[in-house]
């Protein structure tokens, strides 16, 4: 109701209903229990989904996230009262087409207010992820969230901690991805809930970063105008966006510069822990660690050997790490010349041009009489460096040149390339 009312799209229909889960099983046999304990039923027809839940009230709640009892009512009024918030408390009777409002929802909607309903004291505490909630609604709709229920939040900020490390990671997901990114973490900064969900992140408020390169300010404000920046990302370009420049905090000092060493590694290691402790899938690591880990390569991209380049432009996914470098310069300098060169270099060469079949294995080099050893992976890698430049095209030639680079089987140097 609360998107109908706002002119969007709904991204689905939930419907509230007096029947008791056995009976709405008994209308739609097919349907199944997804949530015995709260009277909610899925039932699937025609390839549609919708969720059907018993009007209830919801009693004792003691561990922050759910009722340990529920009762179930007759009457809507009782339903809207347990909820979150106003805008998300309003009902459509279908027969009639009459919105129904008991919390003051359709003003708030007007008025692009984010309310809890009644004592949002109350309402926090009965379920903590409630406040990450209300900075992601806030954010995506462009709603301001009411004094008293951003205060509430700020009082019970430290609570968040308490939360499922999975659940605290599906809304930040949707934060990092709705499009309003930037306004999202205001949010979470202003409301006091930053620095205890990432405090990696707050960390960056108040580090200066050279003028020269960052006009904009300091590593926060950077990191904001990239989040702004941001359209409909996918998880992984987003938590890149966000953890590129985390290794700066704690490798910044000032000598006769401002001077971030090595702050790419830590940056990796940091968002390795960060991600691993919300609990990421191994796949979102490991491409939010490329991506982190790679951005600083563009600088350099214009002056890298062919062999060098190829290999870059092969990395998984590359069309993020240009992205980020897109909006990583666009946050600083403005500069794009490494981002069209890049852009240009990763059009021009074909996949099999990038990465071709290799020429050359280990079983051809013992074959050719060379001893097995840990000079086999520099043979190999000089062989493969001159298929990507074009030096070599045939396992005659690749042999050819490692008998120059290494001298002939029996002689081959160690020490040698």
């Amino acid at each position: 109701m609360r998107d109908r009312l706002l002119g969007r799209q709904p991204k689905d229909f939930d419907v509230a209903t007096d029947a008791t889960p056995d009976e709405v099983i008994r209308l739609f046999p097919e349907a199944r229990l997804v949530g015995a304990h709260f009277g909610v039923v899925l039932i699937r027809e025609n390839g549609a989904e919708v969720e059907v839940a018993t009007l209830r009230t919801d009693h004792s709640y003691r561990d922050g996230r759910r009722p340990e009892m529920v009762v179930f009512q007759k009457d809507p009024r009782q339903d809207a009262l347990r909820r979150d918030f106003t805008i998300n408390a309003l009902f459509e009777d279908p027969s009639s087409g009459e919105v129904l409002d008991f919390t003051g929802g359709k003003k708030d909607l007007e008025a692009r207010v984010l309310r809890a309903i009644g004592d949002p004291d109350r309402r926090f505490a009965e379920d903590y992820l409630r406040m990450l909630r209300a900075v992601r609604l806030a954010a995506e709709l462009d709603f301001t969230i009411e004094p008293a229920t951003a205060e509430a939040i700020r009082r019970m900020s430290p609570m968040v901690r308490a939360i499922a490390a999975e659940r605290v990671r599906e809304e930040l997901n949707l934060i990092l991805t709705s499009g309003a990114a930037r306004r999202g973490f205001e949010w979470l900064d202003e409301t006091g809930l930053l620095v205890h969900v990432l405090p990696e992140i707050a960390a960056m408020k108040g580090v200066p970063q050279p003028p020269e390169f960052h006009p904009e300010g300091d590593v926060w404000t950077h990191t904001l105008l990239m989040l702004g920046m941001m359209h409909h990302p996918s998880v992984e370009l987003a938590w890149g966006v966000l953890l590129h420049d985390v290794g700066k905090p704690p490798t910044f000092r000032l000598a006769e510069r401002i001077r971030f060493d090595r702050h790419v590694e830590k940056g990796v290691e940091l968002s390795r822990e960060i991600l691993q402790r919300l609990r990421a899938p191994n796949s979102v690591i490991r491409q939010v660690e490329s991506l982190v880990a790679n951005h600083l390569r563009f600088k350099d991209i214009q002056r890298m050997k062919e062999s060098t380049l190829k290999r870059f432009l092969r990395l998984d996914r590359f069309e993020e790490h240009l992205e980020l470098h897109r909006l990583d310069c666009l946050a600083s300098h403005g500069q794009l010349d490494h981002y069209e060169y890049a852009r240009r270099k990763w059009a021009e060469w074909k996949p099999e041009e990038l990465k071709p079949p290799r020429l050359i294995g280990g079983d051809d080099l013992i074959c050719a009489g060379y001893a097995p050893g840990p000079q086999f992976r520099r043979m190999l890698a000089a062989v493969e460096d001159a298929q990507l430049e074009g030096r070599v095209r045939t396992p005659q030639e690749a042999l050819a040149l490692i008998a120059a680079m290494f001298g002939p089987p029996g002689q081959a140097s160690e020490s040698v390339g």
